[in-house]
């Protein structure tokens, strides 16, 4: 069992998106360990995706992570990362192959509606990110280790 971040951004909250991306989630059997709605400041934004910030699009992309609530999941299932990817689909919308979430519901490349960690090690950082210290339910409602 693996586990993943998974982040449904501010453009498909706003467009009350969430309820269709997790019924999407649960259809491909992915287990969700934990969920929360965030509210990201500017300073939280770049934090983390400092990973980016000596690219051309890092401030519209905090501007655009903090400019509304967003949806982060702790996804658990076998191979976790590389399927939440392919459901997600590739980052720009328009190359996005049918049926994927950011074809289905994306825009444009910063406003695709979803994110996924892209390796084990991201993973762990990016569920440290929002999960610290958040013991994750198992299916029989026991604890399962915090992030």
């Amino acid at each position: 069992m693996q586990r993943t971040l998974a982040i449904i951004k501010p453009d498909a909250v706003g467009r009350r998106l969430v309820g269709s991306i997790v019924r999407r989630i649960e259809a491909e059997e992915f287990r969700i360990a934990a969920m929360r709605l965030v509210r990201l400041t500017r300073r939280e934004a770049a934090a983390f995706y400092d990973v980016h910030r000596d690219k051309p699009f890092f401030d519209s992309l905090t501007e655009f992570m903090s400019s509304g609530p967003a949806v982060v999941l702790a996804l658990e299932a076998s191979d976790a990362i590389a399927r939440w990817r392919r459901v997600m689909g590739a980052t720009n919308p328009g190359a996005a192959e049918r049926g994927t979430l950011r074809h289905e519901f994306g825009t444009s490349i910063e406003h695709n509606a979803t994110h996924g960690s892209d390796a084990p090690d991201t993973a762990a950082v990016e569920l440290a990110f929002f999960f610290r210290g958040v013991e994750f339910a198992r299916p029989d409602g026991r604890a399962s280790g915090a992030a």
